[in-house]
Order: structure tokens, then C-alpha cells, then sequence
């Protein structure tokens, strides 16, 4: 039953993006972001229906979208080059067959990222994409914040419909999306056109928002909680009565630690010393590992090429049992674990120079989104008020990601090229309108009547 309705749904979704080709936007959005074959038993899993979208929209632009003004953007011909770099280390791989299987994917999330800020021509078209990637991931976020409400989750237990664990149903990762999102859920409750913001919009918003806060709390990711620590600060300088909502906020996080789990708050204080802790410890011993590595491999080892290493470290823990209480001191020796951050992911497998385009990538669209801000805040009316909300909202949700990718191997996920792409579309789509603006011809004053010049 549950195959019947993905493809009930999808081929709804594709009758309609025949007649609106956006929505095939929209539908390849949808499938990278939910991933509904790894929700389907076997039909979707012998269809290649994220290629299938992708091709649809790609025709649909070349014979039917208006492509007057469209041009590449400094970040997307980035994009090219980092598509081209991780093509280039692919075929010289250090595990070729493993970095193939990873190529699969991030070749199209790039492609992607590079094809559609042509297509984000309107408003309405970049506020659509903005809301699909909310729903979206969504469907993932309640999912776990209704399971968190009522069961508490847990470290590896939180089931988020599927059992494999990687992509936005992995806990870290869908932890840093969900933070991220929260500041364009907010923009979309207060500017969004597609659903009007009324009393249901707001309610369904703020719903959204807490579930998107439990999902750190359901995983138990430290990643998560250090973006609602990053987010709150981001919020907090912008408001204009600091000193009013930062008490409350503190005091609204002290008086929620009675209400949570034992095992959240156990995990959370490992946070501050990665030695007691086994997995932070590893993390730590693979980064100088990847240190050590492109010191000899400047050009990196292509994807996956942490499989490779071997390191030996020191793991101290607290331990208390019929002997008393006392630390332990242990020499673990690991072997082929992953970076665990999306900075040295890029580093190891792509380099030097790849690191150096991906940085520069991010770097830029920031800075973009800054000017954007910083050019229309005070803008009021329907046709400018609702620009510099986005671009704070975009850039907080930014950060936040950037931030939570440093601890979680996320550097090539399909959701953070969809959001440089929303940038980088804002960006252009404003700049063409600025231009547009500025070819009007000036309409000169009528000239008054003789009779009346005095």
C-alpha cells in the first residue's frame, strides 16, 4: 500500500509539473530531500525517479522557460570547478570502487546546485522552493518530534522511518538541518504568499519549530545542541530587546532540563571533555590523521579514501563500581573511521585546492547575503519588505549548517547545495530586477500652462 502511494503521488506530481514545469523542480527536490525509495519496499527502488526529475526539468527549461537574462553567477562556475576537481580525484582515487559509489550522488547534487539558480527567475518561484524544502524535511522532522514527545527517543533508537541510517535520516545530520530551518520556517509564517500567513500558518509554523527543536533531544546529537546554542545567539543579536528575551531564553533552558531524558543530558556533558567519550575521542585522532595525510597528498585521495587509516589514541573514563569511583585510562587502536566533519571530509578527499573552492563557495554566497541584507533593510511595502528577512534567514540557517558541519561528515549533502542555490537565485533574481529598475526610462513632468506659471 504504502508503494502504491508513492507512485500515486509522484506520477500526480509529474502530471502537474507538465503543466507548470517548475513543480518538476519542486518533485526533484522532494526526492532527494525525503528519499521516498528508501521508503519503498521495492517499486521505487528499480526506478530511477531522482534521474527521471532531474531530466524532465532540464527539458522543460531548455523548451518552455523564458531564459531571457540568464546567466552564471561567479558562485556557479565555483560549483562547476569543484565538480570538475571531484571528478578529477575521483579517477585517481585511492579506493576507486568506493569512490565511485560516492560520485553517484554528489555529481548530481552539484549539477543540480549549478542548474537551478536559472530557473529561481521569481519571487514566487524562490519563496516555492524555500517552502518545499520545509515541507520536505518535514515529513521527517514531525516524524521524530511526535516519536521524541512521546517515547523520549534515543541514542540510535529514534526510528525516522527507515532503518538505514544515512542522508537526513541519520540523527546528527537531521538534527543541523532541522536547526537550520527554523529561521526561513519563521520567514515563511510572517512573508510567505503561497499559504497566507493567518492564524493556522503561524500555529502550524511554531508546531514546526518545537518539533525541529526535539530533534536534537530525540537523536541525542551533540551536534544539535550546539546549533540551538548558535542559532539562539544569531536570534538574540538581532533582536532589538536583548536584555528582555535573554533572560527568558536562559531561564526557559533551565527549567527545561528536569523535563528531559537522563540519557540526553548524560550524552550532553561529554561535550566538555572529548576524552571521556570514545566517539569524540575518534573524532579528534582521524582529524590529525587527515593533518597528516594531505601533507603528503596535497591533492587528496578522492572520496571515501578514510578507510585508509590507523591511529592509536588515549581514551580516559569515569568509572564507578564495587571498587569506588576512579578514571580509567585506555589505549584504543582504530582503524578506517569516517572524518565526522564535513571540513576535513573536504580536505582528505579532495585536497588542498578542492578544500579551498568549497571554502570560497560558502564564504562568498555569506558575504553576498550580507549585501543583500544589508542593501534593503528598512524596505517596506509588498515588493521589498520581504528581502532582507530572507536574506538574515538564509544566512542564519547558513551558519547554523556550517557550524553543525563541523562536527558531521555533511560537506556534499544534496540539502546544503539546495540552500547556496536559494543564495545564489536571491541574488541574481534581485540583481536583474536592479537592472530592470534602472533601464526604466524617467518619465518627465508635464509641463504646467502658461496661465498658471505664476
Amino acid at each position: 500500500m504504502r508503494d502504491l502511494f508513492f507512485v500515486a503521488f509522484l506520477g500526480l506530481f509529474f502530471l502537474l509539473g507538465f503543466r507548470r514545469p517548475f513543480l518538476l523542480i519542486a518533485i526533484y527536490a522532494y526526492i532527494d530531500i525525503v528519499s521516498p525509495q528508501r521508503l519503498s519496499y521495492f517499486l521505487l527502488n528499480s526506478i530511477p525517479i531522482s534521474a527521471i526529475a532531474f531530466l524532465l526539468a532540464a527539458g522543460a527549461w531548455l523548451l518552455v522557460d523564458d531564459k531571457k537574462d540568464c546567466r552564471f553567477s561567479f558562485r556557479q562556475v565555483l560549483l562547476l570547478i569543484l565538480l570538475g576537481w571531484c571528478a578529477y580525484t575521483t579517477a585517481t582515487a585511492d579506493f576507486p570502487v568506493e569512490a565511485q559509489q560516492k560520485w553517484s550522488w554528489v555529481w548530481k547534487a552539484l549539477i543540480f546546485a549549478i542548474f537551478l539558480p536559472v530557473m529561481l527567475r521569481t519571487k514566487l518561484r524562490i519563496e516555492a522552493l524555500a517552502l518545499f524544502m520545509v515541507l520536505c524535511a518535514s515529513t521527517i522532522i514531525i516524524n521524530g518530534g511526535m516519536k521524541t514527545a512521546l517515547s523520549g527517543g534515543g541514542y540510535g533508537v529514534l526510528n525516522l522511518m527507515v532503518d538505514n541510517n544515512s542522508g537526513l535520516y541519520e540523527g546528527s545530520i537531521i538534527s543541523c538541518v532541522a536547526i537550520s530551518l527554523i529561521p526561513i520556517i519563521l520567514w515563511l509564517s510572517r512573508h510567505g504568499t503561497v499559504f497566507p500567513p493567518d492564524w493556522r500558518v503561524k500555529g502550524f509554523a511554531w508546531a514546526l519549530c518545537f518539533a525541529c527543536l526535539l530533534m536534537p533531544i530525540g537523536t541525542e546529537a551533540r551536534t544539535g545542541l550546539i546549533c540551538i546554542v548558535v542559532l539562539a545567539g544569531m536570534m538574540l543579536m538581532r533582536s532589538k530587546r536583548k536584555f528582555i528575551y535573554g533572560p527568558l531564553m536562559l531561564a526557559a533552558a533551565l527549567a527545561s532540563i528536569p523535563f528531559l531524558p537522563a540519557s540526553f543530558t548524560q550524552r550532553m556533558s561529554t561535550i566538555e571533555n572529548h576524552q571521556g567519550d570514545e566517539s569524540a575521542a575518534t573524532r579528534i585522532a582521524v582529524w590529525k590523521w587527515t593533518l597528516d595525510y594531505v601533507k603528503e597528498h596535497p591533492g587528496g585521495g578522492g572520496f571515501d579514501n578514510y578507510l585508509q587509516n590507523s591511529f592509536t589514541y588515549v581514551s580516559r573514563s569515569f568509572v564507578s563500581d564495587s571498587g569506588g569511583s576512579r578514571i580509567e585510562t585506555r589505549i584504543v587502536t582504530d582503524r578506517g573511521r569516517a572524518y565526522h566533519s564535513a571540513y576535513f571530509e573536504l580536505l582528505g578527499e579532495q585536497g588542498y585546492f578542492g578544500f579551498f573552492i568549497w571554502a570560497l563557495i560558502h564564504i562568498v554566497t555569506f558575504l553576498r547575503t550580507e549585501m543583500i541584507r544589508r542593501t534593503y533593510r528598512g524596505r517596506d511595502g509588498p515588493d521589498g519588505a520581504w528581502i532582507a528577512p530572507l536574506a538574515i534567514a538564509l544566512q542564519q540557517g547558513h551558519v547554523v549548517y556550517m557550524i553543525g558541519s563541523l562536527f558531521v561528515g555533511i560537506a556534499y549533502q544534496p540539502f546544503i547545495f539546495m540552500m547556496l542555490a536559494l543564495q545564489i537565485g536571491l541574488d541574481t533574481y534581485l540583481t536583474r530586477k536592479r537592472r530592470d529598475e534602472a533601464r526604466r526610462p524617467m518619465i518627465a513632468p508635464s509641463p504646467r500652462p502658461a496661465g498658471l506659471a505664476a
